[in-house]
């Protein structure tokens, strides 16, 4: 097994709106989320989010405990989720072992010690999508599936939005210290997520794209409503979106994606939103 690690820094508004091209996808996204028998994740000092990936396919793959954390273990002082976005798999937690399908969530409490990923197939792996966050107190353990998310339906194929978001890992659903997560699936024939756009300045988020058809691609949109930029990007790849900064996006195809956020509120509503027609 190996493990890639990677840590990420935080930018102004000032200085994110004179990156070129090749800086904003430096700095924001990230391209490399899923390799056989790898576990990658990138840190980024944005709330101290970790966004990453772990797919398994001739060996179960174990957790480690990157320097840069400075802790003893991984979830020492952490919280994680998982969203399954491959075939069956398992993911292990202090010698109990949750069986999740295609889209279905493990949320992980802070204080688990060991955590390790297998596939029930190798000729059709488990894809565990990571997300992790700082943690001032542990809760349970507990999966979570779409048929127990919080559902909500919004937009209309007239404006090229029609979307399901499924609210998997939420303080509606079960009880966690900062860390959100949950999926948007975009109809088809729609493909603009949230729009309007928004932004809120006590938490961040990371975007993570996936079911994009195979010669289709999304371009994100990120940076202040009056100074946006974009990032085109892939499927199954991933794009951090700071505080301060708009995270919508446009693709040639309808597409899903996961959102997870981080910050000091757990309030879902919390938005501050642009009018369309005000957007630059």
């Amino acid at each position: 097994m190996q493990a890639h690690f990677e840590k990420r820094y935080a930018f102004s508004p000032g200085e994110t709106k004179l990156m070129a091209t090749e800086e904003l996808r430096k700095n924001f996204l990230i391209s490399k989320i899923f390799e056989a028998d790898q576990i990658n994740l990138t840190l980024t000092h944005y709330d101290r989010y970790i966004a990453g990936g772990a797919m398994p396919v001739n060996e179960t793959l174990q957790l480690s405990n990157p320097d840069y954390l400075k802790a003893s273990y991984f979830l020492e002082r952490r919280e994680m989720g998982i969203i399954n976005v491959g075939a069956k798999g398992t993911v292990t937690v202090d010698g109990k072992t949750y069986e999740l399908q295609f889209k279905e969530a493990l949320y992980i409490g802070r204080g688990s010690k060991e955590v390790s990923f297998s596939s029930a197939d190798k000729n059709s792996p488990a894809k565990f999508y990571i997300n992790s966050a700082p943690a001032h107190r542990a809760y349970p353990t507990k999966k979570v599936s779409k048929q127990e998310a919080e559902v909500v339906e919004l937009g209309s194929l007239e404006t090229a939005n029609h979307r399901v978001i499924n609210k998997l890992l939420v303080n509606s659903v079960l009880p966690t210290c900062q860390l959100q997560m949950g999926m948007t699936e975009l109809k088809s024939g729609s493909v603009w997520n949230t729009m309007p756009v928004h932004t809120h300045d006590r938490r961040m988020e990371v975007y993570f794209y996936f079911e994009v058809p195979e010669g289709q691609s999304v371009c994100h949109f990120m940076g202040e409503t009056q100074e946006t930029r974009h990032i085109w990007m892939q499927n199954e790849q991933a794009v951090i979106s700071p505080e301060w900064s708009i995270h919508s996006g446009a693709g040639t195809s309808n597409y899903t994606f996961i959102w997870g956020m981080a910050g000091e509120n757990l309030d879902y509503g919390d938005m501050d939103h642009c009018a369309i027609n005000d957007i630059k």
